[in-house]
């Protein structure tokens, strides 16, 4: 009995520390486990089929840092004339380009959004009548969007201070960029195909048979996931239990909610090429899916052809051989 005690005295004492070392992030609705990915979700095949195929998979995964970052910011103005709303947009842009100036590695591309007239309503007062409410021009809207392309993701603090002194403010994406994606799914390719021929390889030494001459189906592709993809969110907050009286009214507090940057777990593969995740990264997904089976071919089927009269070739079918 004491040892029972002991017990639940340790695991009461060590519950609040293994919840601590997890993060705020466990304050989700419902207790959800934020580790239950959405975007990708592993099912496991059994390699042995009900038709007494062989089904064997390899999955690996990537995580590849950019180098290249390109990030866009939305500006918008308004004015009573075209000339005063271009005017006022080319000002700003103007006060970003000029602080950059001399950094060869920045580039700034401007892209029109939208030029659209904006319009009131004005007040048709007529007697013995109902009030009129007419739409009347009022001026115009312009739209720009900058796209800033950068090396250094730490310039992108230095970037908000300078679009800030414009009064642009709306980051819309930062895109991330890699030029050797290729490279890496290339390596992917040839690793993942490695393994799957060590798995034929190691079955062939269990079931003690030659699946060289077996019938053969394969499938493979890849997938590939970009930091702002990989976005998810919750509301850190603890609430109380009140016993109320009935029609008491409550005032509930706004909630901050949080973003954070939750990259696909490495669990679900067979091999992972940079494991270690220490900022948003490029996450390429490769899986290969070969399906053995345990008919053989038959090398000494013939096939016999004719041609119709009006010149049509057709199979012509053969029994099989008792």
């Amino acid at each position: 009995m004491r040892y029972l005690y002991f017990l639940i005295a340790y695991f009461l004492m060590t519950a609040p520390v293994l919840g601590q070392a997890s993060g705020n992030v466990n304050y989700r609705n419902n207790g959800q486990n934020y580790n239950n990915q959405n975007h990708y979700n592993k099912t496991i095949t059994p390699p042995l089929q009900p038709d007494h195929s062989l089904v064997l998979t390899v999955k690996g995964l990537s995580n590849i840092k950019a180098d290249t970052y390109i990030a866009i910011f939305s500006i918008t103005q308004v004015g009573k004339t075209t000339e005063e709303v271009n005017q006022a947009i080319d000002e700003r842009i103007n006060i970003v380009k000029k602080s950059l100036e001399g950094k060869t590695e920045i580039s700034l591309f401007v892209d029109m959004v939208s030029f659209v007239p904006v319009y009131e309503y004005e007040v048709d007062k007529k007697i013995f009548s109902k009030r009129t409410y007419n739409e009347v021009p009022k001026g115009f809207e312009l739209k720009k969007n900058l796209h800033i392309k950068y090396s250094n993701p730490d310039f992108l603090n230095q970037l908000i201070t300078i679009c800030a002194s414009a009064e642009i403010y709306d980051l819309v994406i930062v895109d991330y960029i890699s030029t050797t994606l290729e490279q890496k799914k290339k390596e992917l390719l040839t690793k993942a195909q490695n393994i799957l021929k060590e798995k034929i390889k190691n079955y062939q030494e269990i079931l003690g048979t030659d699946l060289t001459s077996f019938e053969k189906d394969l499938i493979d592709g890849f997938k590939i996931y970009y930091p702002s993809e990989m976005y998810d969110s919750y509301e850190a907050f603890s609430g109380s239990s009140l016993n109320l009286k009935k029609g008491a009214y409550v005032n509930n507090a706004d909630k901050s909610v949080t973003l954070y940057y939750q990259s696909i777990v490495n669990k679900d593969f067979d091999f992972v090429i940079e494991p270690v995740v220490a900022e948003p990264v490029i996450q390429v997904i490769y899986e290969i899916t070969m399906r053995i089976r345990r008919e053989k071919k038959n090398e000494n089927r013939k096939e016999y052809l004719i041609v119709t009269p009006s010149g049509e070739i057709k199979i012509l079918p053969i029994e099989k051989e008792k």
